[in-house]
């Protein structure tokens, strides 16, 4: 069954998907892009066409979804798959991205909304103004193989805290993934092997490998030197999906208004989140 790998965009999703993809799929931990294609994301057309699902309706395809997820579990019985997704979980027209009876749990991870801010506006070429509305509003991303329901950024973290009431629910802050990133890691190894009630057995070489080869300058390198399908062309331009890191801290680089406005507007997940 299904286990998510999901947050908002721009909040450390890739980070956490490369170094799980290195450490289930390989043989020593080492990483390339072509591995995030064992955790694919949702929704995916291309996964949806693969499954004779071909409309361009946003709304009939939602309607699909559990169908769809059905057909991935009895496709991938006794086999360990996790989807990394952007979506909200349940969105304004009563629809599931998915629920607890087909998933075995999910990962959520977290991020200062003032970092997304700063992270977002970059990825977008647009200014961290725009940007905070963007993360204020419900709306959809689009990338290559579809557009993703996102919502805004409250109800993207709120939605998913539904996972809590089966006890299938992990929360991770992206700020832990990249300070604690041992410790942290590890939980998310022992949070899988809880929901798939297999035993926890660290692979202690393959773990310290994977986390080298995923580090922030290792992945920024592989995409300058190979590029990244996932990044994002703005005017024609491929612009640097791994740009900032840990230096990006928009709790200090936004301006003090916009750092007022986005403090007031999340006040409620910010303080339940520890970020004020």
């Amino acid at each position: 069954m299904i286990i998510w790998l999901s947050s908002y965009p721009k909040s450390g999703n890739t980070f956490a998907r490369s170094f799980l993809a290195s450490y289930f799929y390989t043989k020593d931990g080492s990483f390339n892009f072509d591995l995030l294609e064992k955790i694919r994301q949702f929704p995916d057309k291309v996964l949806f066409e693969n499954l004779g699902i071909k409309t361009e309706n946003k709304h009939e395809l939602a309607k699909q979804f559990i169908k769809i997820q059905n057909e991935i579990n009895n496709r991938d019985q006794g086999k360990l798959r996790l989807l990394k997704t952007h979506s909200v979980l349940r969105n304004e027209h009563g629809y599931l991205l998915t629920d607890s009876n087909i998933s075995l749990g999910v990962i959520y991870i977290v991020r200062d909304p003032r970092s997304v801010i700063k992270s977002y506006a970059n990825h977008m070429q647009i200014s961290d103004e725009e940007a905070f509305e963007v993360l204020k509003s419900y709306s959809y991303i689009s990338g290559a193989r579809g557009e993703t329901l996102m919502g805004d950024w409250s109800s993207n973290y709120q939605t998913w805290k539904e996972f809590k009431l089966n006890d299938k629910y992990l929360l991770i802050k992206y700020e832990d993934l990249v300070n604690k990133t041992k410790l942290t890691f590890i939980k998310m190894l022992e949070f899988i092997h809880k929901v798939t009630k297999s035993k926890f057995v660290l692979d202690e070489d393959k773990f310290l490998k994977s986390i080298d080869s995923t580090k922030f300058e290792n992945l920024k390198n592989l995409e300058l030197k190979n590029g990244f399908s996932e990044s994002v062309s703005q005017n024609g331009k491929k612009i640097t999906f791994f740009k900032y890191g840990k230096k990006n801290d928009g709790k200090n680089s936004l301006s003090p208004s916009l750092k007022k406005k986005v403090e007031n507007f999340f006040n409620k997940e910010m303080i339940e989140l520890g970020y004020l």
